[in-house]
């Protein structure tokens, strides 16, 4: 009887690896797979004649830098260093727990916990999961710091509600945070005003840069925040 023919690794065209993500990611293209390998996240084989080559695993290491920066809003940096990590042996901190990963694929288990992460929630689970009251709740939508899509919260509104519940313990109520939401909006508005020249032009390659480009201004803004605030409390006669 004939054996059966062994196949060695499979070996895709950036046009059969974008075939592969297009159902998870829509909006993928050649030229943001292409800016991901110029910052590192991906080193696909070329041939003598210069064309990329990718494996499975440069197919699942995709999925997992798209997922993070999807889903946990991961600038590509943070996202970097998870791989290095994780390409030196090493479990890179926070992420979800009980998750194994190896170099180059994504565990089922962290799979469905990144894809989790981008679920809708009912404002009953948002309750549930965030532990805060009905007139909470109520008051976070009144004020703006949270809102819904026809009645389904995102991610941002379970983190929003839960810190909330911890503030409300500390006497602080929805009204007393209503500058955060002003802040937040004239941080984007910097944020905004910084990526403009690369956000007005219309190729991929620059609206992925442009993304990139707020959320690493993002964390500096935050970073400055913490910093500023923590100067004031050190002050503080205790």
């Amino acid at each position: 009887m004939a054996q059966p023919e062994r196949r060695g690794p499979q070996v895709l065209n950036i046009g059969e690896v974008l075939a592969q993500l297009s159902a998870d990611f829509p909006g993928m293209t050649a030229s943001k797979i292409r800016f991901l390998e110029e910052k590192g996240l991906i080193n696909p084989r070329r041939t003598p004649a210069g064309y990329r080559q990718y494996s499975d695993g440069d197919v699942e290491r995709l999925r997992f830098v798209l997922a993070l920066q999807r889903d946990q809003y991961l600038p590509l940096k943070v996202i970097k260093d998870y791989l290095d990590a994780i390409d030196r042996g090493e479990r890179p901190d926070n992420l979800p727990p009980g998750v194994v990963v190896s170099p180059r694929i994504v565990s089922d288990e962290l799979a469905a916990e990144l894809q989790n992460r981008g679920r809708k929630l009912t404002e009953e689970q948002l309750r549930t999961e965030s532990g805060a009251s009905v007139p909470l709740l109520q008051a976070l939508l009144d004020y703006g710091l949270i809102s819904h899509s026809n009645g389904e919260f995102g991610e941002h509104a379970l983190q929003v509600a839960r810190a909330c519940v911890q503030l409300e313990s500390h006497g602080l109520e929805p009204r007393h945070l209503r500058p955060f939401q002003a802040a937040a909006e004239r941080e984007f508005g910097l944020v905004e005003r910084a990526v403009a020249p690369l956000a007005s032009r219309k190729d991929s390659a620059s609206q992925a840069r442009a993304a990139e480009a707020a959320r690493e201004i993002s964390d500096l803004c935050l970073t400055l925040h913490r910093a500023l605030v923590q100067d004031h409390i050190s002050r503080m006669d205790i």
